[in-house]
């Protein structure tokens, strides 16, 4: 029997050529990077093979990073995609495809493209009236704001690591409410944020606000994203500035990017508003849908533990970055922007340990041990699907890390 083609994707797999994300890649004794498209079980080496079909796209293929491809645009965005489904579907270009071609686990992933600002949002209804309910019990679980405005704050870009790469527990200060002075030391409440990240290609011009209809002209894709949190030192320093030190040490991103135009059919209605939104927010005339229907999946050591839905969430990323920009602010090819916290209405659907355990009342049980926060040796890992055309599913690449003490 002839050998199966690896462009032979078995059918249901979520990295058919109806999903293709974009990742950058090296093999072993090289460290050269290139863009690769995942198919299947394999990644394609698409500059190699853009040179041997003559693409006119070999140039922006043929990167170390996505950068350059991010920042052609949407056309490009577009008309690259369609070449790379004809690369992988089409027979005629098999014998040219195939010995670009590479096994998973063959190569090493990395960080995609160079990231130029982040920004991470408080989306989730759900997420954010736990959080109230926990540090607010005597008030409002939602701050007056929360439902004018998407809310967010400046991340560090340069502790954006790729999936695979080892969480150091994070010192610093922290404070108990019947402490009498602060300590220094490891945390002790190290947690995940279970979110989903997007990554700006076309930038825009200082002084010059994206309006809503503009978000899918300067967002090329999206991905898994954790953004790991030490509570106890964001719980003394957070007031009242915001998040600082306690999330600065690392924000895990998933080696793949899902163009956004795989996930047409994944484009659902966000939940309904209570409040009248301010024109340059208000959605409801919009023709495309601004939720994404991403199913995800939280793992502590194999086990999983939650599975939050993200087209639970009140605030769209198209909405986020209108209101990123709104006074204003430029956008870089690179910018990050996280949704915040994914969490639904069940217990079974919060995206944080935070949440799981009530703020390390209720420990959860894990196969070797009850867990309130993350344990030295501890390895959390974010998967996801989306629906696609006609039944399938399209995957989102994992993101996964593993916690080692301090230094």
């Amino acid at each position: 029997m002839p050998q199966q083609s690896p462009l032979d994707v078995p059918e249901g797999d979520p990295f058919g050529p109806h999903n293709l994300p974009y990742g950058v890649f090296s093999t072993a004794g090289e460290d050269r990077r290139r863009i690769g498209v995942r198919i299947g079980g394999h990644v394609l080496d698409a500059g190699a093979a853009a040179l041997a079909l003559g693409s006119p796209y070999a140039g922006l293929l043929g990167q170390s990073s996505l950068n350059p491809l991010l920042a052609a645009g949407r056309t490009a965005w577009r008309d690259v995609r369609r070449a790379l489904t004809a690369w992988v579907t089409d027979p005629g270009h098999r014998p040219t495809v195939e010995p670009h071609l590479l096994p998973l686990d063959a190569v090493t992933l990395h960080l995609p493209y160079e990231v130029a600002d982040y920004v991470d949002f408080y989306a989730s209804e759900h997420h954010a009236t736990n959080v109230g309910k926990m540090f607010r019990p005597d008030g409002d679980a939602l701050t007056p704001n929360w439902k004018h405005l998407p809310i967010g704050y400046h991340g560090r870009s340069g502790t954006i690591v790729v999936s695979g790469t080892d969480v150091v527990r994070p010192s610093g200060q922290r404070k108990a409410p019947t402490d009498a002075a602060p300590v220094f030391g490891p945390s002790v409440k190290l947690d995940i944020e279970a979110e989903v990240g997007f990554v700006v290609g076309t930038p825009s011009e200082l002084g010059r606000p994206v309006p809503l209809a503009d978000f899918e002209d300067h967002v090329f894709g999206l991905f898994l994203l954790n953004d790991w949190s030490a509570r106890d030192v964001q719980a003394w320093e957070y007031v009242p500035l915001g998040p600082f030190l306690g999330k600065s040490f690392a924000t895990s991103v998933s080696a793949w990017v899902t163009p956004l135009e795989a996930l047409d059919a994944a484009r659902v209605s966000p939940p309904a508003r209570d409040f009248p939104l301010l024109p340059y927010l208000d959605d409801a005339d919009s023709d495309r849908p601004g939720g994404f229907d991403l199913h995800i999946a939280v793992s502590i050591n194999g086990q999983e533990v939650a599975r939050p839905p993200f087209a639970t969430m009140y605030w769209t990323a198209a909405q986020q970055l209108a209101h990123m920009t709104v006074n204003g602010a430029s956008l870089r090819t690179g910018d990050v922007f996280g949704s915040g916290t994914v969490s639904g209405p069940e217990v079974d659907q919060r995206g944080s340990l935070l949440e799981l355990t009530w703020n390390g009342r209720d420990a959860i049980e894990l196969a070797d041990g009850k867990r309130t926060f993350l344990e030295d040796g501890d390895t959390v890992t974010l998967t996801a699907w989306a629906p696609g055309a006609d039944g399938t599913r399209v995957g989102l690449g994992e993101v996964t890390g593993r916690i080692v003490g301090s230094r």
